[in-house]
């Protein structure tokens, strides 16, 4: 019986890293979510510089900045997540799925 209780603590151990580990994808995830859509918002107020201050304020950093027809789009890179949002000058905007611009 012991062994069988060995192996028990052992797979139940594994379970809970690997819960772990999904739980801090979903919350990089979600800190770069952030990240985009504040520096979407700051990128259509004031130009990409202000995109990049607002980005490294919530510990990322722009990799792409698109300005087009009243519209910006950011992706930032935080940690090991990206996520991009986009905003217009009026406030409007829409936040991507986190990966690369298309």
């Amino acid at each position: 019986m012991t062994p069988l209780v060995a192996v028990l603590v052992v797979v139940v151990a594994g379970l809970g890293l690997g819960l772990g580990r999904l739980g801090s994808q979903a919350v990089a995830v979600g800190q770069a979510r952030a990240a985009a859509d504040a520096a979407a918002l700051a990128g259509a107020a004031g130009g990409r510089e202000a995109a990049e201050t607002v980005a490294a304020a919530n510990g990322a950093t722009v990799v792409d900045y698109h300005e087009a027809a009243g519209r910006v789009t950011v992706e930032v890179r935080r940690g090991d997540a990206t996520a991009r949002a986009s905003a217009t000058s009026d406030g409007t905007g829409s936040t991507g799925s986190p990966g690369p611009l298309p």
